[in-house]
Formats: C-alpha cells, sequence, structure tokens
C-alpha cells in the first residue's frame, strides 16, 4: 500500500511536467508510504510519476518504485497488493522471464511486456496504477474492480495530473476547483460522494474495475475490465450451483479460508482488526488456525467507556475469543479526549467528505502504535452475506408501493401533499415511499439515502442541488446497477457492494488507514472468493452468515453466534454532545462535514 502520483503532459501545446508541482503531490502523501519515496522524469519532460512506498513485500530497495523495466521502456507506479504475485512470477519464470526484485510490483512490469492490457484480468488483490509505455507513449491507468484502492484524475485537455488522494492533487496545483453539483448533491443524499464524482468540477475518479489509456490523441474512453462486480453476480444469477445446502457451506468454507490464506502474504506481520461481530471473528479464527499459527496473530480491539456494560461493548467478548485463539491481543480504549485532540487531523486526513471513518482512524491509529503496518478487516462480509437489513427492506418497500406506479404522478403528488407533516413528525423518507419504493433504485435511496431528494435545497444552492440530482440520475442508475438479478438477495449485494462499499466503506478505510501508514487488507472483498460462493448464494438464497461462520469456524463460541448484529460504532454523538451547530445526528454530522470540507470550493456552508 503506497501513495502514486504523476504527470502526463500529452499535447503538444502543453508546457513540460513541473517537477515541484509532482514534488507538492507527493509530499502531501507522505504517511501513506513513509519507508520510502522516488520520482522518474521522461528525459523530454514530458512524462513524470512519483511514489510513497509502505514496504510490505519485498522490503529490500529492489521493491523500490517507480520501477523500470529492464530496458527502460516501461515504469510503474504502483499502489495495492497483487496476492497471487508468486503464482504469476513463476508462470512467467517458465516463459523465460528473469527477475531482479522478489516484488509484485516487478511481476505487473513483466507482465504487461508479454501481454499488455490483457494482464488486468490475471490480477487477484486491490490495486490502483499508472504505467508508462515508452513504446507506444502512452500511459497506462487500471483499477481493481471492487476499487478498493483510489485513483484519480485532473485532465485540463493538455496536462493529466493523478494522485491516491484528491487532497494530494489539490496540493499540487494548476487544478478547476470550481464546485461540481453531483459531487455535493450526491454527499448529502449518500453521506459519501458516489464515483467518479468529488467535490471539484476538475477532479474526477477513475472508476472502479475499469482501465484508461492515455496518449498523443489525450484521454481514450475507459474500458470495464472484464469480471466487474455486476457481470460477476450476473453470472452467478445465470448459472447456480448444484449441490446440497451442506456441499454449499463446504464450498464457501474452502473459498473463504482460501482467501484468508492470500489476504496473509507480506513480509511483515498481518494482524486482525477483531470486534465482537461474525466477520472480524471469522477472520481472526482462519488467520489462526492452530496454535502456532496464533502465536504470531496480533489481534485488536477499541473499548469506549461509553459503551461499557452495554451491547455496544465489543472487548469483552473479543477478549475471550483472542484467548480461545490464542492470539497475542491488545485492547485499545478510545475516549472522548482523544477524539477531541485528534478531531482536526482527523477531518484533515478525510480525502473527501464522509459521515463515517471514525471508527476505522481510531482503530488504525491504535494498530500502528502495536507496530503493525498490515491488518485484516471483516468488512465486505455484511454485502457477501446478506446480513444488513436492507436485505429485507427492499423486497418489502417495493412490494408496498407497487400499487402506486399503475398510476403516474401520484407518488409525486403524494409526496408534495405529505413532506411538510411527515418531515415534521418522523423521518421524511415516509413521505417518499409511494414516489420512489416502486422501484429497486428507488426503494435503495429511501433505505440508504441521508436526504431526500426534495431535501436538497435545505442544504445547497437551489440551482446546485437540481443540477446535482439531475448529473447524478440516482434511480436511474441504481437501477442498473441491480440488473434486475434473482434472487433478489444478489440483486441487493450488487447495490450494496457498488454504492455503500465502494464509495463510503473502502473509501473510508484507505484514508483512515493511511493516515497512520497501515494497509488494511479486506478478505471478504475478492474477486476470486466472490466467484466461489456467488453461485451457492444463488442456488441458496436462505444461507444465513451465522450457518457460513459456524461450518467454516466451527470452534467459535455459541454465544457469538447468536449475538444481534450492532456493527462497529464510535460513540461519536456522545463527544459531540454540546457542539452541534449544525444540527443533531447523522445529518447534523454531514452538515458539519460538508462544511468543513467544502471550505474554499466557493459553496455556502
Amino acid at each position: 500500500m503506497c501513495g502514486i502520483a504523476g504527470l502526463f503532459a500529452y499535447h503538444p501545446a502543453a508546457p513540460s511536467v513541473d517537477r515541484a508541482a509532482l514534488q507538492r503531490t507527493s509530499a502531501h502523501m507522505a504517511a501513506r508510504g513513509p519507508d520510502a519515496q522516488g520520482e522518474w522524469v521522461a528525459a523530454d519532460d514530458r512524462v513524470a510519476l512519483a511514489h510513497r512506498r509502505l514496504a510490505i513485500i519485498d522490503l529490500s530497495p529492489g521493491g523500490a518504485q517507480p520501477m523500470a523495466s529492464a530496458d527502460g521502456q516501461l515504469v510503474i507506479s504502483f499502489n495495492g497488493e497483487i496476492y497471487n504475485h508468486r503464482e504469476l512470477r513463476a508462470a512467467l519464470e517458465r516463459e523465460g522471464a528473469v527477475f531482479r526484485s522478489h516484488s509484485d510490483t516487478e511481476v505487473l512490469l513483466q507482465l504487461y511486456a508479454r501481454k499488455g492490457r490483457a494482464m488486468l484480468p490475471l490480477l487477484r488483490g486491490m490495486f490502483a496504477f499508472a504505467l508508462w509505455d515508452g513504446r507506444s507513449r502512452s500511459l497506462l491507468l487500471a483499477r481493481d474492480a471492487f476499487g478498493i484502492k483510489p485513483l484519480y484524475l485532473a485532465d485540463d485537455g493538455r496536462t493529466l495530473r493523478l494522485a491516491s488522494q484528491v487532497k494530494a492533487l489539490l496540493a499540487g496545483g494548476g487544478i478547476d476547483t470550481a464546485p461540481e453539483p453531483a459531487g455535493h448533491a450526491g454527499f448529502f443524499l449518500w453521506g459519501s460522494v458516489p464515483e467518479p464524482y468529488t467535490l471539484y468540477r476538475g477532479i474526477r475518479s477513475l472508476p472502479a474495475g475499469h482501465s484508461q489509456v492515455f496518449d498523443a490523441r489525450g484521454p481514450q474512453p475507459p474500458e470495464a475490465l472484464w469480471g466487474c462486480i455486476g457481470e460477476r453476480l450476473a453470472a452467478a444469477a445465470a448459472q447456480p450451483a448444484r449441490g446440497s445446502r451442506a456441499d454449499a457451506l463446504a464450498a464457501i468454507t474452502a473459498a473463504l479460508r482460501d482467501s484468508v490464506r492470500a489476504h496473509q502474504v507480506a513480509d511483515v506481520p498481518v494482524g486482525v482488526f477483531l470486534s465482537s461481530g461474525l466477520d472480524s471473528a471469522l477472520l481472526a479464527a482462519l488467520a489462526a488456525p492452530a496454535p502456532e499459527a496464533a502465536a504470531s496473530v496480533q489481534t485488536l480491539t477499541l473499548a469506549f467507556a461509553e459503551f461499557a456494560g452495554q451491547p455496544q461493548d465489543e472487548a469483552p467478548l473479543a477478549e475471550r475469543l483472542a484467548a480461545q485463539l490464542g492470539t497475542r491481543h491488545a485492547t485499545v480504549a478510545s475516549t472522548r479526549r482523544a477524539f477531541e485532540v485528534d478531531f482536526d487531523a482527523l477531518l484533515a486526513a478525510m480525502d473527501q467528505p464522509s459521515i463515517d471513518g471514525v471508527n476505522t482512524w481510531f482503530v488504525a491509529k491504535a494498530a500502528a502504535a502495536q507496530g503493525l503496518k498490515v491488518a485484516l478487516s471483516g468488512l465486505g462480509g455484511d454485502e457477501l452475506f446478506a446480513s444488513y437489513p436492507s436485505f429485507a427492506d427492499l423486497p418489502r418497500l417495493q412490494r408496498a408501493a407497487r400499487p402506486f406506479a399503475a398510476l403516474p404522478g401520484l407518488g409525486a403528488g403524494l409526496r408534495r401533499l405529505a413532506a411538510p407533516v411527515v418531515g415534521a413528525l418522523t423521518s421524511p423518507k415516509y413521505a417518499g415511499v409511494a414516489e420512489y419504493g416502486g422501484t429497486l433504485g428507488g426503494a435503495y435511496l429511501l433505505r440508504r439515502g441521508l436526504f431526500m431528494p426534495w431535501e436538497l435545497p435545505q442544504v445547497l444552492p437551489r440551482e446546485m442541488a437540481e443540477q446535482g440530482w439531475r448529473e447524478l440520475g440516482a434511480r436511474a442508475g441504481i437501477d442498473a446497477l441491480g440488473l434486475n438479478l434473482h434472487p433478489s438477495r444478489l440483486a441487493v449485494s450488487a447495490l450494496e457492494m457498488q454504492n455503500y462499499m465502494r464509495h463510503q466503506l473502502l473509501r473510508d478505510a484507505d484514508w483512515a488507514s493511511m493516515a497512520h501508514s497501515l494497509e488494511v487488507r479486506v478478505p471478504l472483498v475478492d474477486t476470486v472468493l466472490l466467484d466461489a460462493v456467488a453461485p451457492w448464494l444463488a442456488a441458496h438464497p436462505d444461507l444465513t452468515k451465522p450457518e457460513v461462520v459456524a461450518a467454516a469456524a466451527p470452534t467459535l463460541p455459541s454465544d457469538l453466534l447468536r449475538r444481534p448484529k450492532t456493527g462497529f460504532t464510535v460513540p461519536v454523538r456522545d463527544w459531540l454532545a454540546g457542539q452541534r451547530p449544525h444540527g443533531r445526528g447523522l445529518r447534523g454530522w454531514a452538515r458539519m462535514i460538508h462544511a468543513r470540507q467544502a471550505c474554499g470550493v466557493g459553496v455556502p456552508a
């Protein structure tokens, strides 16, 4: 895990690359790579790459970046990990490839030299990279299928600027910082900014699961990698696995074990974030399958005085679980005072506004203090194994709103009449059930939305709110992501993975962990795992997470399997008591976050 940056003056009229701007961009990402930094500038000053290294695989200088091929024609700056790099390396060596290091970065170079962009579907891992091909004078950008690793672009029509963080691009300068209505409206709709948008008109995200080439002709259209999340789930729905429930549990168990093993590949110790939830308990059990393995696994839990004796207090059960597994465990107390001290630093590190991420900030800080560089997170388990309320709520909402679908305009009329009254008494979402609940996208917006579309003019200038809503095309876009998959479990999985998980959970995990120079790996967010598990979930859509966990980790205590879901929460509401100038609850928190993050973007707070 690292930070990457680059400049490409692709247009003949563009000035040579600005090395000082590149250095400012790189310097802003120092926390992403405290172990080393590097720069490469082409002899003609038309392209330059920079890298900040967090050394995890091949700790020697041989793994330093930007890395060039032996002939100097290929140069790469890469952020992430390729978990199957050893297998890919072995195959390349059989073809005659000679390696100078043991890094996964060199595997990418050698693989590209032989296969070009056709290498991308072969990669198992999380990645975002920029690869310069001097033979074709082109720059290849690519990002993993789930979008675990970020990559932001600013293209002014002559020069491309790229970086792992939005704020790093801003630090480099030369960016159109006019507000992007879709980014601001998207944040208030969802609590995070949906890609490819940012708060700035001049910065876009390379979409997850895409590659794009820039050359003398300019930017070529982004190409979707085969195996995007929707395609994988659609393939599973079209061809469900054949076998009994026991067969399903056996196959899923094998796939889970394989994914955890793959995500433990590293030349440094790999820890585990351990809560009292099923996902993290499963990872800990699979990462420490025997006493001799457990002794080398560091597990970590956060404890909060505000939660003592309540269901949200995860420390007692996590400590008991760690003792049973035999891991080296640490429970770290996090306090209101620590939150107050870290608050400004947390907001500065937050690369795009989000209503989440505080929990990851504190657990990542605690992990780094324990000397860890890598930790496994249970992120993704709820999306894969259908344990969010949305899996039951969305079909229920669609059934409730179906009678209104036959009368176009009725739902919108009812909403306009009901919204003022409903909003004063309860959640304003209830006013929109008839208008939005009839489609999968509309129901998802009601379930996951923060502010409703008709409320956007209350938090943004009306023109910006209306333009942002139009640009987002939120309902239609979400309906498309659901792909009309059957069973509905897979459709909701597709929505959650490509919206909430991608735009909020994964992005927050990246900025909040990298602020502490910690790599967070997510074994439950893995394409090989998804391909193995999804056909069995299509065949047995009522398979539950407790069933899966009990089969894959049978030694876990039974009270863990029965424990109600609480989520990994931080008592921010208690910590902010008496300090709510923007209002109460998540909506007040969102207004405050936006006011701080949008400062200087030209949007009224």
